[in-house]
């Protein structure tokens, strides 16, 4: 079988270099105003430093493309020309694109980097594949209301480009992300298509009667709950040969927004089942399922990939994310451990409570094992019973890690009522 890309967010700098670490050949990457996800958190990608996060996921033998995929305005149109020479300097392996302007200004001023096109353009058929491909784009993203049946078809009519799928993450209620209920519900000021999305399809409603202005009814009257709007989160790991044979190009994940712990474990998770399925495309996938469940998520669905997309595909009963696994520690590999008679304390960020005794399991770029937390020091040394949310201490395994720079703690095994 061919070679294929993982393609995985890059939301900060940290999220990049976990991303690439973890096994992904490229990341996605975006600034605030001309990018769908806008970030509030880390260490942000802007203007001034995008060139240094390029430069970084080549450093670490990656790729890097940036995304300019809002529907623009003629107000962003006159921002990007006035900032395209930072597009131009930082270099990126691909813009990704949905808009005719944006397309036409990029190729008129960094003519030297590839175009991909957005799956915000909703290309559905290879005639819209071809269109892009003359009008100069390398790549296509393809919508994912898509059976993987009609990509191979697609594939057959069209072999002189590249083709990108999306393979996990969460998905959009409207096609291909082209909403407007965050902007209506925020009276504007939460513009989905300029990356502040409120993710009103999240949202429980309850149905009001016009003449009982002050009554409100349940619409879904059962133990579901009333989240009509929201659906499952795209899960195709246990389907990834057929994607291949397709003539699939680029697995991607969604997730710019989501946490670091989120993209190092997915990453993982597929880097491992690609590099399998390349192997022995007929190797049962399943557990890697098991290991995607231990991150948050709505339930997972195939969507529309097999052509059987139902009312299955929903969450009927949440809208948050729920991980199977509980992230309980991030490795500060900035600092040195500390080395007693006892044995080496790792520093950590805890991120759940963790006690002393508690089993853990640990993954790294490179392993992931089960072990036993036995004992937690503060800073100056002094004994604790455990570690609080968001404490930094340190902390000693009976199993150390061989290199705890990006390795990440969590809880064993799946929770129960996680899809």
């Amino acid at each position: 079988m061919k070679n294929v890309e993982l393609l995985m967010p890059a939301g900060n700098l940290e999220k990049l270099e976990y991303a690439v670490r973890y096994g992904a050949d490229a990341v996605y990457l975006g600034v605030v105003d001309f990018s769908l996800r806008a970030m509030r958190k880390g260490n942000l990608i802007t203007l001034e430093n995008l060139k240094d996060a390029v430069d970084l996921a080549h450093k670490l033998g990656a790729k890097a493309y940036v995304t300019l995929n809002i529907f623009a305005f003629n107000n962003d149109i006159k921002l990007l020309e006035q900032c395209v020479d930072r597009f131009k300097d930082a270099n990126p392996d691909a813009f990704i694109v949905s808009d005719f302007g944006i397309f036409n200004l990029l190729r008129k001023n960094v003519p030297n980097v590839p175009i991909h096109v957005s799956t915000q353009t909703n290309t559905l058929n290879y005639e819209s594949v071809k269109f892009w491909r003359d009008l100069g784009a390398t790549r296509v993203i393809l919508a994912r209301e898509l059976p993987i049946a009609d990509i191979a078809e697609i594939r057959k009519n069209v072999p002189d480009v590249e083709l990108e799928s999306f393979v996990h993450g969460s998905q959009c209620v409207s096609f291909s992300g082209r909403c407007l209920l965050s902007d209506y519900f925020t009276n504007g000021e939460r513009k989905a298509n300029h990356g502040n999305c409120s993710q009103p399809c999240r949202w429980s409603y309850k149905l009001v009667e016009s003449t009982r202005p002050d009554q409100y009814y349940e619409i879904n009257q059962d133990e579901r709950g009333s989240h009509i709007l929201s659906p499952k989160d795209l899960c195709l790991v246990e389907h990834l040969a057929k994607l291949v044979d397709a003539g699939v190009d680029s697995f991607k994940v969604e997730g710019r927004t989501k946490s670091l712990y989120y993209v190092s474990a997915v990453a993982k998770a597929y880097r491992q089942a690609i590099d399998e399925v390349l192997q022995n495309p007929s190797a049962d996938l399943h557990k890697y399922f098991i290991e995607l469940q231990k991150v948050g998520n709505r339930g997972y669905t195939t969507g529309f990939a097999l052509g059987d997309n139902n009312y299955t595909s929903y969450s009927y009963d949440i809208s948050k994310g729920l991980a199977g696994a509980d992230f309980l520690c991030e490795f500060k590999g900035a600092l040195n451990p500390m080395t007693t008679d006892e044995g080496v304390y790792f520093p950590v960020k805890v991120k759940n409570k963790v006690l002393v005794g508690d089993e853990v399991e640990i993954i790294t770029p490179d392993e992931q094992f089960v072990t036993k937390l036995v004992s937690v020091k503060d800073e100056a040394g002094i004994e604790l019973p455990l570690g609080n949310t968001n404490d930094d201490v340190y902390v000693r395994f009976n199993r150390e890690p061989r290199d705890y720079k990006y390795a990440i703690a969590r809880t064993i095994g799946v929770k129960e009522n996680v899809s």
